[in-house]
């Protein structure tokens, strides 16, 4: 819960510290509180994210790993803004910020709720063209490890993961791979 939140709900500043100080809360980034007594956040990163940087889409290597794409660690949160937004100044947790341009940010946009915050993540194809989009940034070794992760399920949609990579512009880029993966 953020501190604005809690204002809003009728808790007075005082008590909010008097909590804290009792060790009835926990602190998990400025301005983001938590009691103790919940089961622990199961992706805290995420959660602080979604609070405190309202409009970002959680993208890119972070995306992967929360669709289950990668077998690599994030040690950032990658997140995508629109072109034009201001960066956010997180003390924790490191952000690796992506613009996108209006078209590419809004599409293929989910909202899951982790513990009870809504935060909003790309979906696997969406992800997947934004991966081969970014892949000088990202490297082309994890771009291909995802797609041939996403060609062994047994869930997948390729019109749609075309789609996607025409409105990221890469399906040109990307096609030779799908179809050796498919």
């Amino acid at each position: 819960m953020r501190m604005s939140e809690a204002l809003a709900a009728g808790v007075s500043r005082y008590r909010l510290y008097r909590m804290l100080d009792d060790g009835a809360l926990e602190r998990v980034s400025r301005g983001v509180y938590r009691l103790t007594e919940l089961p622990p956040i199961s992706d805290p990163d995420l959660a602080v994210v979604a609070l405190r940087v309202p409009r970002a889409v959680v993208c890119l290597v972070s995306a992967l790993a929360f669709h289950d794409l990668t077998t690599q660690v994030p040690h950032a949160v990658w997140i995508a803004l629109p072109r034009g937004a201001d960066t956010p100044r997180l003390d924790h947790p490191p952000l690796s910020v992506h613009r996108f341009a209006p078209d590419a940010f809004e599409a293929g946009v989910e909202v899951h709720e982790l513990d009870g915050v809504e935060v909003k993540v790309y979906g696997a194809e969406k992800t997947l063209a934004d991966v081969f989009k970014f892949r000088n940034q990202v490297g082309m070794d994890v771009a291909l490890e995802a797609l041939g992760l996403y060609a062994g399920r047994r869930r997948r949609d390729v019109e749609a993961l075309l789609e996607y990579a025409r409105i990221c512009r890469v399906e040109r880029v990307m096609r030779p791979y799908l179809e050796a993966l498919l």
